[in-house]
């Protein structure tokens, strides 16, 4: 059976999950941190990252320097409005999006 784990910002249970691995061709933010971490997908660099694990989509856009109006958040194909939790092991979704011209 499948330890499971209350979320309550996303009103449904969570399986536990292993600490991430961190891919090869991730560039690794802060190495010194050994607590929980992230995998990002930053687009459209197509850039890989692992950093620490930020609680929320906000504090996460502001981790990487990204105003909350220029970038889209997205995990399992869902997007994530800026109060949302964000949890360890999770892959996600930057998405810049601010228009040039």
């Amino acid at each position: 059976m499948t330890e499971m784990q209350a979320t309550p910002q996303d009103d449904q249970q969570r399986p536990l999950r292993a600490p991430v691995e961190i891919p090869a061709h991730c560039k690794v933010i802060k190495p010194e941190h050994t607590g929980a971490r992230i995998v990002v997908l930053l687009q459209p660099e197509e850039k890989y990252l692992s950093l620490p694990r930020p609680k929320t989509s906000r504090q996460l856009l502001a981790a990487l320097g990204l105003a909350e109006e220029t970038a889209l958040v997205a995990r399992n194909g869902q997007l994530l409005t800026p109060d949302r939790h964000i949890w360890p092991g999770d892959e996600v979704l930057v998405r810049k999006v601010a228009s040039s011209g």
